[in-house]
């Protein structure tokens, strides 16, 4: 009889461990998934997020006046004739407007330039202004040295740069004459080569004047 209630007391605690367990491993999350290691983009770089890689990044600002344009190789940004006209900033003092301009060799061939580029003029519409352009400054100014500068052949290796400017006054002559505002340059850098359009981050406020004076390319120098 001891012995029949001894072996009920040892099966009786072995099932009640047996439920214990049971419960406390329901009651248990699982264990987190390990995190992934970093991942490898082209070449093995790490890809971050947002990221392309080997994405080709844009230049946005314009090479400043006088300095040298980094070399560069061809890419989605360089034009058909392989030049790329930027604006590089101008000064405004009692209605007299001048502003610089460049153009970047971003092709892979040298790139011979002589005299004035061919310049056109067209409003916020792209409607073309007549507005006579002039080479030098005569009837609008006098002591602007880079565009009363005589012509000269200017070669631009692959990556330089050539400067050029434009000089106008903003004055209305004529109150019976609207006064006329350009919002886009477009220029022929050469005899028979690809026109370029630029659509000016500052306009030219020509008043009514009807005139703008041009200068020479001149090679940029450190």
């Amino acid at each position: 009889m001891r012995r029949a209630q001894w072996v009920r007391g040892v099966v009786g605690g072995v099932l009640a461990l047996g439920m214990l367990a049971g419960a406390a491993g329901c009651g248990m999350p699982p264990a987190p998934p390990a995190a992934p290691g970093p991942t490898s983009g082209p070449h093995g770089r790490s890809a971050q997020p947002g990221t392309e890689p080997d994405a080709t990044p844009g230049t946005g600002a314009a090479p400043n006046r006088g300095a040298p344009v980094p070399g560069t190789t061809p890419d989605r940004a360089c034009p058909e004739g392989g030049v790329r006209l930027v604006e590089t900033g101008g000064d405004a003092a009692m209605g007299l407007r001048v502003e610089g301009f460049q153009l970047v060799n971003c092709g892979m061939q040298a790139y011979v330039l002589e005299g004035y580029p061919g310049v056109s003029l067209r409003d916020g519409r792209n409607d073309p202004v007549e507005v006579a352009v002039v080479h030098g400054t005569a009837g609008i100014t006098t002591g602007v040295p880079d565009i009363e500068a005589a012509p000269q052949r200017v070669t631009l290796a692959p990556g330089q740069a050539a400067a050029w400017s434009v000089v106008w006054r903003n004055l209305v002559t004529d109150s019976t004459v609207p006064a006329t505002t350009v919002a886009v340059m477009e220029i022929e850098p050469r005899p028979g080569a690809p026109r370029l359009w630029l659509r000016l981050a500052r306009p030219f406020d020509l008043g009514n004047t009807g005139k703008l004076g041009i200068g020479p390319w001149t090679a940029v120098t450190r």
